[in-house]
């Protein structure tokens, strides 16, 4: 599925429209997030994790590499890998134990092994003054999540 995103509250209303796609049971859910840098992945995290009823501040986890939001039924981690050489250092972060979780992953090509276990890739990338968004399907709940976004029956 392809978007063009305007702004930032096109980003911002796409992230929504993600989130109330989502089952009313997030835990184990992978999201990765794609794209150069400021191409508005922080952007669609942000608001993807306010949209899900969090009120304070998002900030980018360039430094810290996890930011946990406790919300209404789910556990929300902001994941940035910018910083991370191999995905051999994803147990060293405590990645494993993320799991009971929502994952928004930021730069997952730093461990490809990520994709084998993903439920939804999204690709941004500059278009004008705007993004273009790629949304993807890896697993079978994420193929049925971006048909759903599609507006196609879901099977």
């Amino acid at each position: 599925m392809r978007r063009h995103l305007a702004d930032a509250a096109a980003t911002a209303a796409f992230a929504a429209e993600f989130g109330t796609r989502l089952p009313a049971d997030k835990a184990g859910w992978l999201v990765l997030l794609e794209g150069e840098l400021g191409a508005g992945k922080s952007s669609f995290a942000r608001a993807l994790i306010a949209a899900l009823g969090h009120a304070g501040p998002v900030p980018s986890p360039t430094y810290t590499l996890v930011e946990p939001y406790e919300l209404p039924g789910v556990t929300v981690y902001h994941i940035d890998l910018y910083r991370v050489s191999s995905e051999e250092e994803l147990p060293f972060l405590g990645f494993g134990e993320l799991d009971e979780g929502l994952r928004l992953v930021e730069w997952p090509e730093r461990a490809p092994a990520l994709a084998g276990a993903a439920d939804v890739l999204l690709r941004l990338s500059y278009s004008g003054a705007g993004r273009d968004a790629e949304f993807t399907g890896l697993s079978a709940r994420g193929r049925a999540l971006v048909a759903a976004m599609e507006g196609q029956p879901l099977d």
